[in-house]
Formats: structure tokens, C-alpha cells, sequence
């Protein structure tokens, strides 16, 4: 398990979010209490439309909420403290690859030079260190994802927030891109949020998985994953982890 602090680097309490529309209140998320330790792989599961990713857009200060506070507990002097990494790579079509991962290092006054080998570094630490040159439509889906992945580690966050950053992509794809960021996020010890809707990708991946469940939505499991790394994908344990989540998520979700 990832290295962690006690003094969370999130404080979510009493977390709100509704919208009016056609003369109704819509609830998205009630009254959400999380806390967040320096340093830990925090998996958020759940069916679509829970708030998953509405939680991640209160989190990086896309969307407002309605009611609750966000405590982010990170050094002032820090000008990125969290980056999104979104289901598609959203990346510049006109800008090259290297380009598009120096993209976010232009609004913080780095001198090209300096923005270039930053840019190459992240490349090299998501295995696409020779492919700088080429456009993003020169790259499979996997690839887009790496330079996305590299283009929010680049500015340097605190955290790192992932939207289902994987659920477009075909099986042997998703599994490499797995590993891949486990082994990212096990060299540069960052906090790391990271929604999906698959209970077995959640497990693998988690120190902690917690599940949203409800309309609207609340926690309805908050469970350990206390395996070692790196993992066996097949591993009985994660296999009966997976499995116990499942129930407690349905058993749970039955009384909210």
C-alpha cells in the first residue's frame, strides 16, 4: 500500500450538490463525508449517474456545491494542486505530441526549454518517451491516454484525478494502462482519485475503494483493499474482495 500521513490531504464534509431543472430541484450528491489520506489510491465505484464524476468536477473546482465544505490540504505555494484526466484524452489535434503535454506548463510562465524537457520526462515515464514528434492522430487509443496521463502529471499536481480514463478501451489495452498506472503512482507517491464503474478494475487498482450508491448519491461502502503490490490480476484475494464488494454494494444500495 501507497506510503500515507494522517492528516488528510482531502476533507470532504457534509458535501451537497443540486441543480434546478424545469421548475425541480435535482440532488446529485447529499451529505458526502470523505477523507482522503496523503498518498492512497482511492477508487470511487458505481453505476452511472450516481456523481461519480460530478465529484471529481466539485473536487478540481468545475462545478460548485451546494452545500459542505472541500478541505485541500496541500502547500499554498503549489499553482496546480490537483489534474484531471478525462475518458477521452482530449488532446490538441494541431499540436504535436510533445506539445500536448507541455500545454499546461504554458499558463504557468515555464521558459520553453524548461517546458520541453519537462514535457519529454513525463513522456519517458509513460513509455512514450520516443514518440514526442508525431500528431495525435498518428497514436492508438492507449497512446492518447498516456500522453493525456503524461500532460496532468506534468504540472507536477498533488493529486490526480482520473474520470474513467480507461472504459473506452479494449481489454488487453485497459489491463497494460492499469499496470502502468499503478507503477506511476507507486514512483511518485501521489494521491490519486480514480472513478470507474468496474468493481474488478476498482479492487485492482485500490488501496481503498469506495462505492456511491443512490439517487441521490451517498457513500454506501467504504472498504480496504490491504494487498500487497505489485498484484496478480487473477489473485484469490482480490477475486474474494471483488466479490464481497459486490454483495455489500448490493445490499447496501437496497436501503438507501
Amino acid at each position: 500500500m501507497s506510503p500515507t500521513t494522517s492528516a488528510p490531504i482531502i476533507d470532504i464534509e457534509g458535501l451537497s450538490l443540486a441543480y434546478a431543472r424545469d421548475g425541480r430541484t435535482n440532488v446529485i450528491l447529499d451529505k458526502l463525508d470523505l477523507a482522503i489520506p496523503r498518498g492512497q489510491f482511492l477508487v470511487i465505484v458505481g453505476e452511472s449517474g450516481v456523481g461519480k464524476s460530478t465529484l471529481l468536477r466539485v473536487l478540481i473546482d468545475l462545478a460548485k456545491p451546494s452545500g459542505g465544505t472541500v478541505t485541500v490540504n496541500v502547500d499554498p505555494a503549489i499553482r496546480t494542486p490537483m489534474a484531471l484526466v478525462f475518458q477521452d484524452a482530449r488532446l490538441l489535434p494541431w499540436r504535436r505530441v510533445l506539445a500536448n503535454v507541455a500545454f499546461g506548463l504554458e499558463r504557468l510562465g515555464m521558459p520553453k526549454a524548461e517546458r520541453c524537457a519537462r514535457a519529454e520526462q513525463m513522456l519517458s515515464l509513460v513509455g512514450l518517451g520516443d514518440l514526442g514528434g508525431r500528431w495525435p492522430h498518428q497514436l492508438s487509443g492507449g497512446q492518447r491516454q498516456r500522453v493525456a496521463l503524461a500532460r496532468a502529471l506534468a504540472v507536477e499536481p498533488e493529486v490526480l484525478l482520473m474520470d474513467e480514463p480507461f472504459s473506452a478501451l479494449d481489454s488487453f489495452t485497459r489491463e497494460g494502462l492499469q499496470d502502468e498506472v499503478q507503477r506511476i503512482q507507486q514512483k511518485t507517491a501521489k494521491t490519486v482519485l480514480f472513478v470507474t464503474h468496474d468493481i474488478d478494475e476498482a479492487v485492482y487498482l485500490a488501496d481503498r475503494v469506495v462505492v456511491l450508491a443512490g439517487a441521490p448519491g451517498r457513500i454506501a461502502a467504504d472498504v480496504t483493499i490491504d494487498q500487497p503490490r505489485p498484484r496478480a490480476r487473477r489473485d484469490a484475494a482480490l477475486v474474494e474482495a471483488a466479490r464481497q464488494l459486490r454483495g455489500e454494494l448490493s445490499r447496501r444500495s437496497a436501503d438507501l
